[in-house]
């Protein structure tokens, strides 16, 4: 499983890896199996360290050197990088690893600020090699940054471009460097050949379209695709206006209910002229007015308890 999903999956390929030296730690290809996962992660030490075990139980061979001295670079060593790439077992490598070999020593030159050691350390018989080989890509792509890297930006933009046409799996950006240098601009075509809305509105062909770089493409793209939208979107809000014009009937109902509270006052005013003229209040209040003088005349004609003492007296 660490194997089969190495690629796509690196990070459950490397806790697929951890599981099985857990359970065999002492198995050559487990250890070796585990440091290859964890050095795809970015786990530096841990995939030295792994293969380091796996050269001492007999299963690691001489390939993964240039493994094991991109490790030290991660771990920011780049004199022990070196000590690995000069080693003796480097001599005893295939084409392929003298090859990668020689891509980490680069990066290991120009980590220790030697740029101009960094591109001659890549002119090797293999940079000039005619015939595409499995590691053509990736020495052509190390080999133009490393140029850049320099500042020799016109031969860097040159290898970046040799770079892209090797890559045919895409496993480097070097297309995206050479338009970078260029000053282009890179867009996503249609697949198959498929010609898009934007190619047949404005009478190009989907090459000749692509040719005319990203800023040609990209201009009549903008009003043939969404000028037939736009007249659409008023013409289904048409009946939203319509219908708008019930709402304007709506306040006048409040102007018809106006009228009505300004009566409303005048009925009370109705109701309380016969209140006033009813005579039966005025004739209890004119009944009892008279009432207390007519007490106190008869309390003045009567003898009060006083007047008799002064009669004899």
């Amino acid at each position: 499983m660490a194997g089969r999903l190495s690629e796509e999956e690196p990070e459950q390929a490397y806790k697929h890896a951890r599981a099985a030296r857990r359970l065999a730690s002492r198995v050559g290809i487990v250890r070796e199996a585990a440091g290859i996962a964890a050095y795809q992660t970015g786990e530096w030490a841990e995939a030295l360290a792994e293969l380091r075990a796996a050269r001492r139980l007999g299963a690691g061979d001489d390939s993964y050197l240039p493994v094991m001295a991109d490790c030290e670079r991660g771990m920011g060593r780049p004199e022990r990088a070196l000590d690995v790439i000069k080693s003796p077992e480097a001599d005893r490598l295939d084409p392929m690893g003298r090859v990668e070999l020689r891509i980490v020593e680069s990066g290991v030159r120009r980590d220790l600020g030697q740029y101009d050691a960094a591109v001659v350390t890549l002119q090797i018989p293999e940079l000039r090699d005619r015939r595409l080989k499995p590691w053509s890509a990736r020495l052509f792509y190390a080999y133009a940054d490393a140029l850049a890297e320099a500042g020799r930006e016109e031969e860097a933009s040159d290898w970046f471009a040799r770079a892209a046409a090797a890559d045919r799996d895409g496993e480097t950006d070097a297309a995206e460097r050479y338009a970078e240098l260029e000053g282009l601009h890179i867009l996503d075509t249609e697949e198959d050949g498929e010609e898009s809305p934007e190619d047949l509105a404005s009478g190009q062909e989907p090459d000749d379209a692509a040719a005319d770089g990203g800023e040609a493409v990209a201009a009549p793209a903008e009003p043939v695709a969404e000028e037939p939208e736009e007249p659409e979107e008023p013409a289904a809000a048409v009946p939203e206006i319509v219908t708008a014009t019930d709402i304007q009937f709506k306040p006048a109902d409040p102007e018809i209910l106006e009228p009505a509270p300004e009566e409303l006052p005048e009925a009370p005013a109705v109701f309380l002229e016969p209140k006033t003229a009813e005579p039966e209040p005025d004739l209890d209040q004119a009944a009892a007015e008279p009432e207390p003088p007519a007490k106190a005349e008869a309390d003045e004609d009567e003898p009060g308890p006083d007047e008799g003492p002064k009669a004899d007296g």
